[in-house]
């Protein structure tokens, strides 16, 4: 038996789920997102919780059957709650600043970076004084918003040695030790 794939998802209040010729459509007060699902695995929704069943015990199908209720329950949690990436940037002059759906950034290279992003993204840089600049993405959507923050992060991925670069705000960077001094 699949683990994740028997397990309910439970559907919060203000949240519909419904399904049409193999693709799932989940509403809720953030949003509305659609995903389409294998001909092989049975969506059963029912009064306040949705049930992912496979055909048969294949092991490509008992790996679609939890990838299927995983994507199901990141969808329905997305449109209830949301989600929310946090990114620092690490490094002296590095600037980030949004004006709408554009993200200019400006990470110590000869010109600025300008990120035009979707319109299911909200951006919101925040820069304080002797601390590092935040840029802040929120989204309904788990698949696009770590998309959005992959893209902005390969721009300048941290470095091992002094662990400036884009970082997420709480991760930890492993240091390298720097060329050693001869005695």
């Amino acid at each position: 038996m699949s683990r994740i794939g028997i397990l309910p998802i439970q559907l919060p209040e203000g949240v519909t789920v419904t399904m049409n010729n193999n693709v799932i459509v989940v509403k809720g007060p953030l949003g509305e997102l659609h995903q389409e699902i294998n001909k092989d695995i049975k969506v059963k929704i029912e009064e306040n919780h949705v049930v992912l069943e496979r055909s048969t015990d294949q092991k490509r199908h008992k790996a679609m059957h939890g990838l299927y209720r995983s994507l199901v329950f990141n969808m329905v949690t997305g449109v209830s709650e949301g989600y929310t990436i946090q990114q620092e940037l690490v490094g002296v002059g590095f600037k980030a600043e949004s004006k709408g759906q554009r993200l200019e950034l400006n990470l110590g290279y000869s010109h600025d970076i300008f990120i035009e992003l979707p319109p299911e993204v909200k951006v919101e840089a925040k820069t304080e004084r002797r601390k590092n600049p935040v840029i802040t993405l929120k989204s309904h959507d788990k698949q696009l918003i770590g998309q959005v923050a992959a893209k902005i992060r390969s721009f300048r991925p941290p470095e091992p040695y002094k662990g400036k670069g884009i970082k997420f705000v709480g991760e930890q960077i492993r240091k390298k030790a720097g060329k050693a001094a001869s005695v």
